[in-house]
């Protein structure tokens, strides 16, 4: 196995911009593909009707588990909180 191989896995939490000012959030491996995924209508349901998407906040983690209970704490955000947290990034 090459050392390239033996790299940990990153996963990232993401939040999305929708065309109607709504905010998308998940989580992937591929930030790059899954934000040309989501424009090509290939994403979520719910960014489906909303094209086109933006990448407007991401954190990266070393385990699926941290990125999926990020995930899970920032859905739970209202739009303002997360406007904050968008706003308050490097």
């Amino acid at each position: 196995m090459a050392d390239n191989e033996k790299r940990e896995k990153k996963y990232y939490t993401y939040i999305l911009r929708c065309a109607d000012d709504t905010f998308y959030t998940g989580y992937t491996t591929d930030l790059e593909r899954r934000l040309a995924e989501h424009n090509r209508g290939l994403g979520a349901r719910y960014t489906r009707g909303r094209l086109p998407v933006s990448l407007v906040y991401h954190e990266e983690y070393r385990s699926r588990s941290a990125a999926m209970k990020r995930e899970y704490r920032i859905k739970k955000l209202s739009h303002r909180e997360k406007k904050e947290l968008i706003k308050g990034q490097g």
